[in-house]
């Protein structure tokens, strides 16, 4: 298989901070020790990929970002036992780990201490072939559409994992806090896990749409304080934020129940919060960063059973600049996919 390959592939290369990108011509990726090579179907552009480009996670490591795309496996080493040439799998966040370190031992792989990130520390799927670690590589189902999957493992497991991490009972009620990429996806996993499912945006005009992802309820943040409407339902067990809004943080902390808690999925730095009522009503604030391969195949095959749809719009790798810019002015809906086919 591996003498059929092309000696060149086309990519959207990085080639300097605050670059736009550049459709080049390069070399096919050589398969290190432990890796994979892939044929790339789709890559989801995600904000973190600006953020590589702009350096702000330092001067960018890698050419070539994208860390939610999916592809056939089209080489594999002598030596590989797990994959074979012709399946179908995703490169996700989590591009890897050296399972000896303490976060590895527990399971937490993608907290590993010399962990690394697809499209951040090792290049990623913004071209037509790409190489996986085979630890961190996700087995796609094949009948899945891979541009509309692709964003799954990144937002997908993300919104996904972290759910499911805070051991919400079912029946308890779960507020979402913003409508875009994560958010409408958070929503829809909410609901399918059986929670009573609140969408908190501002205006109006998104109140639809949420109750067609299967919202219970929508709180308009811009005429309602959403502290007491909240509250008025109950107060939720669990509050997650998806939008990087750092202003509407605070103010949730008073929409939840004894014992509630607020789980954040944006990075956005130092955030106020008020610690008499965190202290007097056993509140708190978590974190969770995305996920390893099974959480991904486990948030996928979820997904598939109930019906998760994420909504895309599609870019042919030569518009990559588009999508990219696309995804910054907040007008994708809702998640920008780079397809290779």
């Amino acid at each position: 298989m591996a003498s059929e390959l092309p000696k060149t592939m086309k990519a959207a290369v990085l080639t300097g901070v605050g670059k736009p990108l550049e459709i080049q011509d390069i070399p096919l990726p050589e398969m290190g020790a432990g890796e994979i090579l892939i044929k790339v179907h789709a890559c989801g552009v995600c904000h973190s990929d600006s953020n590589v480009a702009a350096g702000d996670f330092g001067p960018p490591a890698i050419s070539i970002l994208g860390h939610e795309f999916i592809g056939t496996v089209v080489a594999v080493p002598s030596t590989e036992k797990k994959w074979a040439v012709g399946d179908r799998v995703g490169g996700p966040w989590h591009g890897g780990h050296d399972g000896t370190c303490r976060s590895c031992s527990r399971g937490q792989f993608q907290m590993c201490d010399n962990k690394t990130v697809n499209g951040v520390f090792r290049n990623g799927g913004y071209g037509e072939y790409a190489t996986l670690r085979t630890e961190s590589a996700v087995r796609i189902p094949k009948e899945m559409d891979p541009a509309e999957t692709a964003p799954l493992l990144c937002a997908g497991v993300t919104v996904f994992n972290g759910i499911r991490k805070m051991g919400i009972i079912g029946g308890e009620t779960v507020a979402i806090q913003g409508l875009g990429g994560l958010g409408h996806l958070a929503i829809q996993y909410a609901r399918k896990m059986g929670f009573r499912t609140v969408a908190l945006s501002r205006g109006t005009d998104k109140k639809d749409f949420a109750m067609q992802l299967g919202a219970t309820d929508y709180i308009d943040t811009s005429s309602q304080n959403v502290a007491e409407a909240l509250q008025a339902l109950g107060g939720a067990a669990l509050i997650v934020v998806t939008a990087p809004n750092p202003e509407v943080i605070s103010p949730l902390i008073g929409g939840l129940q004894p014992g509630g808690k607020l789980l954040l999925h944006t990075a956005i730095g130092p955030v106020p919060v008020d610690t008499v009522a965190m202290v007097l009503n056993a509140l708190s604030v978590h974190g969770w960063p995305s996920g390893h391969a099974l959480d991904s195949e486990e948030a996928i095959a979820f997904a598939k059973i109930h019906g998760v749809k994420c909504l895309v719009e599609k870019f042919p790798l030569e518009k990559a600049n588009e999508a990219m810019e696309h995804m910054l002015s907040g007008k994708a809906r809702f998640r920008a996919v780079l397809t290779m086919d």
